[in-house]
């Protein structure tokens, strides 16, 4: 009568869709193979194999390193993204940038140092194509 399983099995090489709801807090780091959105607090490091997202309300305090990010919240620290950054008009970034590509849209506010398309390793440790690039011209 119940020979399936009524839950599906976790495969954990699988990426999943993690959030940080408001109101959250969270103190210390955070690692996923997935995408994540934060609309809470992180005070620590984030490393993301996906998207990360940073709502409105969200905020981290802390390094932050990931292949892809929309940021529309606040960020107080490093931020290292292997290909494409986007600071939302609403976006507080205070720290440094190292990213491959970035896309800032007016109103957004950074202060701090941007590097960007130069030698720059993903997160899974490889070198990205605008860092081969940069080691056939050098």
């Amino acid at each position: 009568m119940f020979s399936k399983p009524m839950a599906k099995e976790n495969n954990s090489e699988s990426p999943s869709v993690n959030l940080i709801g408001a109101g959250t807090i969270i103190e210390g780091d955070v690692s996923t193979n997935g995408d994540i959105r934060i609309d809470g607090s992180l005070t620590g490091s984030i490393t993301v194999k996906g998207k990360l997202v940073i709502g409105l309300s969200g905020s981290i305090d802390g390094e932050a390193m990931c292949q892809n990010a929309d940021v529309s919240g606040t960020i107080k620290g490093k931020i290292i993204v292997s290909e494409l950054l986007t600071l939302k008009a609403s976006a507080k970034l205070t720290g440094d940038i190292v990213t491959n590509k970035i896309a800032v849209e007016p109103g957004a506010i950074f202060s701090g140092s941007c590097s960007m398309g130069a030698v720059i390793k993903d997160i899974k440790g490889e070198r990205t194509e605008g860092s081969k690039l940069a080691e056939k011209t050098a």
